[in-house]
C-alpha cells in the first residue's frame, strides 16, 4: 500500500462525496422538503451549517478507511477502467452498508416516514457509489 495515493484517493473521494450530495439535493428538492417534515428530529439549516466542520471531519475519515480498505483488497490491474468496475462494486456494496446501517437503522430509531428513509436510502447509494468509483480511479496499486 502507498500512503500518498490512499490520500490523494481519499482527498478525491472526499470531494466527489459533496458535490455528490450536492447534485443530489439539487436534483431531488423534495429530499428537503421530507427533512423539513421532521423538525423536532433534524437540525434547522443554521444548526446543520454550525456543525457541519465536525460532519466533514467524520466523513473524511470515513473515507480515509475505506480507501485503506480498497488498498488492502484490489488486485486488480492499475489501468483506470479496471479500477473503476472495482470501485464501483465496492462503493455500490458501501452503498448497501450504509442503507442497512444507518437509514434503515434511523427509520427504526428515530420518528421519521418510509418516504424518507427510502430517499436517504437512494441519495446515500449514490453517494457511496460515486465514491468507491473515485477512489478507483485514483487509486493505482504499488
Amino acid at each position: 500500500m502507498n500512503p500518498m495515493r490512499i490520500a490523494f484517493a481519499a482527498l478525491g473521494a472526499f470531494v466527489a462525496y459533496f458535490v455528490a450530495g450536492g447534485v443530489m439535493f439539487v436534483t431531488m428538492p423534495w429530499l428537503k422538503t421530507e427533512f423539513s417534515k421532521y423538525p423536532a428530529v433534524y437540525r434547522q439549516h443554521e444548526g446543520q451549517v454550525k456543525h457541519m466542520p465536525a460532519a466533514m471531519a467524520a466523513t473524511f475519515v470515513a473515507i480515509v478507511v475505506l480507501a485503506v480498505l480498497y488498498a488492502m483488497i484490489y488486485h486488480g490491474g492499475s489501468g483506470v477502467v479496471a479500477g473503476a468496475q472495482f470501485g464501483a462494486q465496492f462503493g455500490a456494496l458501501i452503498g448497501v452498508f450504509a442503507i442497512g446501517a444507518f437509514t434503515v437503522h434511523n427509520f427504526v430509531n428515530l420518528n421519521i416516514g418510509w418516504k424518507l428513509t427510502v430517499e436517504q436510502s437512494l441519495a446515500y447509494f449514490v453517494e457511496w457509489l460515486v465514491v468507491g468509483i473515485v477512489i478507483g480511479v485514483i487509486y493505482r496499486p504499488t
